[in-house]
Order: structure tokens, then sequence, then C-alpha cells
């Protein structure tokens, strides 16, 4: 099993004082910092581009795990990569040829990740499976912040962490939607070994710092029971 990260979702963090916030994930515990990438077309939801994940790049040391939501993924993932992407994760919905984009990904130098929307058969990401770094869940629809976690996906990761012990591979098991101090243990006991977390941290009543740090404590505290 790998590691277990934790990734706040700088999507729900202050932007006017992205460099505070971002030395409070640093200073809290964070692993990763994860961004989300919205088009206004694959979702509704209109976000930020390369420009923002350089600015990124530049206040923080911690990896960018990039979730790209967006059309024709193998038009940008370069731009996102050049910007300063550590991971850069596609959805197999919006790709013509998803190994393809995949080899794309590591040709530039990053992790290349693989996911799909809730509604979509997790048969459509099998294929893929011993080639990516990263295998990432939805436990919400894309496209939104601050959606009701979907119990159903305790199942799905289940069943990708059988798969991806079944052949060996090393790559990530992550999850995002709806993360919470509840919701947490029961994907990490399903067998996911990543975290995303947006408002449940960063809009804390006591703040980021302390947010973070709950999420931190939990996820090294909580045992498997699975």
């Amino acid at each position: 099993m790998k590691p277990y990260i934790l990734a706040p979702s700088i999507i729900a963090s202050d932007f006017v004082n992205i460099a505070k916030e971002l030395a409070i994930c640093e200073t809290a515990g964070a692993d990763w910092i994860h961004v989300d990438v919205m088009d206004g077309h694959f979702v509704p939801t209109i976000t930020i581009g390369p420009l923002f994940v350089e600015a990124l790049k530049r206040n923080t040391k911690l990896p960018l795990d990039v979730h790209l939501m967006i059309e024709n993924p193998e038009a940008h993932v370069k731009s996102f990569a050049e910007a300063g992407a550590t991971n850069i994760t596609v959805h197999v919905e919006a790709c013509r040829d998803v190994r393809k984009v995949i080899r794309q990904i590591k040709s530039l130098g990053c992790g290349a990740g693989i996911t799909l929307k809730p509604s979509t058969s997790i048969k459509e990401i099998e294929p893929f499976l011993s080639m990516v770094d990263l295998v990432l869940v939805m436990s919400v629809p894309p496209g939104f912040s601050g959606q009701k976690f979907m119990p159903k996906m305790v199942e799905r990761v289940k069943y990708l962490r059988k798969k991806l012990d079944a052949i060996h591979s090393k790559a990530h098991l992550e999850v995002d939607g709806g993360i919470n101090l509840k919701t947490l243990p029961l994907m990490k006991s399903a067998g996911a070994n990543a975290f995303v977390t947006g408002n449940a941290a960063f809009k804390h009543t006591k703040g980021a710092n302390f947010g973070i740090r709950e999420f931190k404590n939990l996820l090294v505290k909580t045992k498997i029971t699975a």
C-alpha cells in the first residue's frame, strides 16, 4: 500500500491570499495540493488554467495534483506540465484516445492519472489500470464543490483496490468529493490512500490550519477495518 496522502483542494481556498493559504497547507501537514481545472464545457463550472498552476508552483514546494475536468485534454496537458503539475489526471469520457493521452502525460515527466464520473461504468477505466500512476474515484459528480458524498462509491474503491492489487500496481488510489471527517475513514477502509478535501478543511470554523491538521491527524490514526 502506498503511504497515505492528504491533498487539500486549492479551489476551496482564499485566492486573494493564495500564498498564505499554501503556507498553511505546508505547515499543517498537507502532502499534495489538489488543483481542479474546469472548462465550462465538460463540466458547467469554469475555474482556473495553466497560469494559476504556474503561480501555485512559485509559491509552494508541495506536489501539484492537477485534475483536468476539460474537453480535449490532449491539447492542454503540455501547458499544465510546463506550468508545474506533478500529476495530471484526465477523464476517460473526455479523451479521444486514452492510451495516447496517458503516454503523452508521462512523456512530459508527470504522473499520469485516470478518472471517470460516478455515472460511468468502472469497466471504462479497467483497460488502463496497468498504465497509470494514479486512479481517482469521484464520490460526487464533477463540476461543483460542496456536493453530498455518494456512499455507493465506497464499493467502487473496494473494487479498484482489488484490481490494482491483483496486477501489483503501485498507483495511488485517490478519492475526491464529499470527503469529510466521517467519510474519509470509510474510503480509507475501502482501500484508498490519497484523499482530496476542500470546504471541510479550508472553510473549517476554526480556520484552515486547524481543519487540515484535523484531517491529517485522522488519516494517521484511522485504522483499516476491512
